[in-house]
């Protein structure tokens, strides 16, 4: 099974979009989703923009599921630990603006190269070089950032698939320690591959 969020080819209006749009529409439909009170009618609308984005890209409800299907361990972990803070209909609307941003992040990786987001976020970033801001470096950590939610997805699926080979009962104790453990060993691994290429 490929990785979640991972470039997908293709010549979709999506994929020939610069990737400086794209990112501005990711942050404008995020901000969308995540500042304005939560409402049936607000969630539902950007539900419908998600879903004729991932059209629009050639990738289909089937993708779509797959990506929402990738991340259902970290959405029933925000929805029970929102379940005992919050009033249902809050936690439930906190959980669809998660999904929402992580989905729409996952259209941006599957239609954009990183090349074209690091050169994207450098361009935007290029004015505070004035301030002694490395707008390079910034694009780094901002392109890696939007691909490691999709990364440590991909390991919760991979530790489901295991537990499931095993026919083992499912537990969140045994879900969360390796998921853990292998999201910082992938750091670790990522930090090490930067620093051999000169990223101190």
């Amino acid at each position: 099974m490929q990785a979640l969020g991972l470039y997908r080819p293709g010549s979709s209006l999506m994929h020939r979009l610069g990737a400086g749009t794209k990112l501005i529409v990711l942050f404008v439909l995020a901000l969308a989703a995540s500042v304005p009170p939560p409402s049936v009618w607000l969630l539902g609308s950007l539900s419908v923009v998600v879903i004729a984005l991932y059209l629009i890209a050639g990738l289909g409800f089937r993708e779509l599921g797959r990506q929402i299907v990738m991340i259902r361990w970290l959405i029933l972990l925000v929805t029970i630990t929102g379940l005992l803070f919050l009033p249902l209909d809050t936690a439930l609307a906190n959980v669809t603006r998660m999904v929402l941003v992580i989905v729409l992040a996952g259209l941006v990786t599957l239609t954009t190269r990183t090349s074209a987001l690091l050169d994207a976020f450098e361009v935007a970033l290029s004015p505070l070089r004035r301030i002694g801001v490395d707008p390079q470096r910034i694009s780094l950590v901002l392109a890696l950032s939007i691909r490691t939610v999709p990364v440590i997805a991909g390991f919760g699926q991979q530790l489901r698939d295991a537990q499931r080979s095993r026919g083992g009962r499912v537990s969140i104790r045994a879900f969360v320690v390796p998921l853990l453990v292998l999201s910082l060993r992938h750091s670790d691994d990522l930090a090490d591959a930067l620093v051999a290429r000169g990223a101190d």
